[in-house]
């Protein structure tokens, strides 16, 4: 949760969403969506972070809602989808099949892909298995869900963020250290709640103590955070259900579609090298480096880039 007191005045107003709808996509699963903005606005498809995390209303701020008709959905176990927290049938796959159904549904023909950190990895994917679908992309805070991302956000992290990684595994027993993965996995998912909800909050303060330069969240707590750790290590612990190094062995389908990559310098969550990498191999991709920015998409620059991005796609 953003505490936007004091905060620069170039965010659009949040009005109410039109529209607001489940759809049944099968599998145990019911998909929130919103529609916000303009109805006969440019469409823009709103894809959150995580996996797990949801979308919330500060997400609005971005969008200009005379210009765009944005599409905002909160993925399986996400938000206000039921089952909430469920990561039974929840796989990249099924996400992606989501979309496309919402797509389908909204009577969508093509529409801009707009997401950051996972969102930007189920976006990229969700281009490659549908690329006439997608008029452009902005994204953010590149993940390629890779072994080796995963990896960095479980032990590389500790090279910037040594306080924070050390009370991270100070929860973990010392023979689960090589495992720290497997450990929160199990513990996440036991029926003892109370020492799901412990391992929970372990995991959130650590993720969210490394994410940012220029403000403070608020820190995610309870159901909440359960949900959240629980459907990041389920699908880390499946290595994001892609094949290593899918994106870039893929991307050659979605090279001639433009693409604004807007990246924080500071960024330990997904490092810069990921953005960097995939801009280099995109041949319509331009990449913004924003030097005293983190991870998140409401550090001051990385927003207003972003707000920058839409003006030029709209």
């Amino acid at each position: 949760m953003l505490n936007f007191k004091n905060k620069s005045n170039f965010f659009f107003e949040s009005l109410n969403s039109y529209d607001d709808d489940y759809l049944d996509v099968g599998d145990g699963h019911k998909i929130y969506y919103e529609q916000y903005g303009n109805p006969h606005g440019k469409p823009v498809l709103f894809l959150h972070g995580g996996p797990g995390s949801g979308c919330s209303s500060f997400h609005k701020r971005f969008f200009d809602p005379k210009v765009f008709r944005v599409i905002f959905l909160d993925q399986r176990g996400s938000g206000k989808s039921i089952p909430y927290g469920e990561i039974e049938n929840n796989t990249t796959t099924a996400l992606i099949s989501d979309i496309e159904d919402i797509r389908q549904h909204l009577n969508i023909d093509k529409w801009l892909i707009f997401g950051g950190s996972w969102g930007s990895t189920l976006g990229i994917l969700y281009g490659i298995n549908f690329p006439k679908r997608c008029l452009g992309f902005i994204l953010r805070g590149i993940f390629l869900g890779t072994i080796d991302e995963i990896n960095w956000f479980l032990y590389d992290m500790k090279k910037f963020f040594p306080e924070a990684h050390n009370k991270f595994i100070s929860y973990v027993p010392q023979n689960y250290r090589d495992n720290i993965l497997k450990w929160f996995y199990e513990q996440l998912n036991l029926k003892d709640k109370i020492i799901s909800l412990k391992a929970a909050s372990v995991w959130a303060e650590y993720e969210n103590s490394c994410s940012t330069l220029g403000y403070v969240e608020r820190p995610i707590s309870g159901e909440n955070a359960l949900a959240i750790a629980k459907i990041e290590s389920h699908y880390f612990v499946n290595n994001c259900f892609i094949n290593n190094n899918f994106i870039k062995e893929n991307i050659k389908k979605i090279v001639n579609i433009p693409a604004i990559i807007i990246q924080g310098r500071h960024d330990v969550i997904c490092p810069p090298f990921s953005a960097f990498d995939i801009a280099k191999i995109w041949g319509m991709a331009s990449i913004e480096i924003i030097d005293d920015a983190g991870h998140s998409a409401f550090e001051e620059q990385v927003a207003r880039k972003l707000i920058n991005a839409l003006f030029m796609f709209k």
